[in-house]
């Protein structure tokens, strides 16, 4: 084919994320080291919209310490709150659906924020302050919050409450970014009460092949897939377990199953080019990679 492929920058499998339990906003301040009132002022501000508890208080998300960290932060380099809801909307409408944010970064470069999500790299706005956190470290702070609530879980059904597969889905979801092997319990649990649990699959799969275990993940993902045959997420996820097992020709497959379903996923497109490439269907690796070139312009 003319030209050089880039070089493959395979992007993270993906996560499915479902609305968790969440944090009370004391253990929210007590891990960013704000006072009570200063999250719920944010909050007030606008900077983020928690989920509320049956008694109407806050519940924070993971998703919910990320965004508030880094309104802490533009608030520090005196930001004007309307500039920071406008960043921080961007950058949530921008983050790559359903990816895990552990493997997210937000950084300041000059006047650019610039987010990364470990294989592309992008600017929601710009702005003139100077910061730098990683996500993990958050997921870090959190993590003995989503390893309590997951034992209280587990004993209070041991002492006969009835949860459903939703439940543990949801309990899953919210350890999942600070607690991976309490996570890969709950959405194994959750597969229990429902084999057919498509979204329990795609991440418990994601789980155990970010471990280093492609060979366990791809059940998973074809059993998500069968359960919901317009998957996105399970197909991509499905191409790149069969291409770290070698299987280029399946691995083809799936990542044209993924653009089948969603033709604008730019990531399955550069895969598929780049494969294509690699397995001498010249044509076909050119077609993806337009696609690509056109997706991912400016």
């Amino acid at each position: 084919m003319k030209g050089q492929l880039p070089r493959n920058h395979q992007s993270p499998i993906a996560n499915r994320q479902s609305s968790p339990r969440g944090y009370s906003t004391r253990e929210v301040a007590k891990i960013l080291g704000l006072s009570d009132a200063r999250v719920r002022g944010y909050v007030r501000a606008g900077f983020l919209s928690p989920d509320r508890g049956s008694r109407r208080e806050l519940r924070f998300s993971f998703e919910d310490l990320v965004f508030l960290r880094a309104a802490r932060g533009l608030m520090a380099a005196r930001v004007p709150p309307r500039r920071i809801r406008r960043v921080l909307q961007r950058l949530r409408d921008q983050l790559p659906e359903g990816r895990a944010l552990t493997g997210v970064r937000i950084t300041m470069e000059g006047s650019r924020i610039v987010v990364e999500d470990g294989t592309k790299r992008w600017q929601p706005e710009s702005g003139q302050i100077l910061f730098d956190f990683g996500v993990a470290e958050l997921a870090r702070k959190v993590a003995p919050l989503a390893r309590r609530a997951f034992r209280q879980a587990r004993q209070a059904e041991v002492e006969g409450e009835e949860f459903t597969a939703d439940d543990w889905y949801e309990w899953a979801c919210e350890l999942d970014p600070a607690a991976p092997e309490e996570a890969r319990e709950a959405y194994a649990r959750a597969l229990e009460l429902d084999p057919d649990h498509a979204d329990a699959h795609v991440n418990l799969g994601r789980l155990l092949h970010e471990s280093g275990d492609a060979a366990g993940a791809e059940p998973h993902y074809r059993r998500a897939l069968a359960s919901r045959p317009d998957d996105a997420i399970a197909a991509f996820n499905l191409g790149v377990a069969l291409e770290d097992l070698g299987r280029l020709e399946q691995a083809l497959e799936a990542y044209e199953k993924a653009v089948e379903i969603d033709p604008e996923n730019a990531d399955a497109h550069f895969n598929a080019a780049a494969l294509a490439e690699k397995l001498g269907q010249t044509a076909v690796a050119l077609r993806h990679l337009r696609t690509y070139r056109k997706l991912t312009r400016g």
